[in-house]
């Protein structure tokens, strides 16, 4: 006697699952980009504002601390010669930006000097940075 048993059928991949896989993959590799945020300025005391909005197209980072001296991506520039500096790292750039970090302790004449000093670099985009509260 002869047994049926069907006809054999061919091995196949599920696509579903591996859809789902892709797609929690490239989350996940979204998520730990935009938590990569470099920022090349020394660690001051920021301060609180609780809309604070991240500039992703800058390209120079100035730091004043809290006695009143100016660091350009970490190192340390005399105010007199900042808009200098800056048109230099700027290079070729065709709209440079700068990210700030200021003390919260520096005072106001500092703060618009150095502001002062980059507008004088040609620089028309300025972001202060704070950090946001809590």
């Amino acid at each position: 006697m002869k047994v049926d048993i069907g006809a054999t059928r061919k091995a196949r991949i599920d696509m579903l699952p591996l859809i789902d896989i892709v797609f929690l993959l490239l989350v996940f590799f979204i998520y730990a980009m935009l938590s990569m945020a470099v920022h090349h300025a020394l660690p001051v005391s920021l301060p609180l504002s609780s809309t604070a909005p991240l500039d992703k197209q800058v390209t120079l980072s100035v730091t004043v601390d809290r006695q009143g001296a100016v660091f350009v991506d970490k190192a340390p520039v005399a105010l007199d010669r900042l808009a200098e500096v800056l048109r230099t790292k700027s290079g070729d750039s065709k709209d440079p930006g700068v990210l700030l970090f200021a003390d919260n302790q520096l005072t106001y004449q500092t703060l618009y000097s150095v502001i002062d000093q980059i507008k004088m670099a040609g620089i028309d985009r300025l972001s202060l940075e704070c950090e946001r509260q809590p």
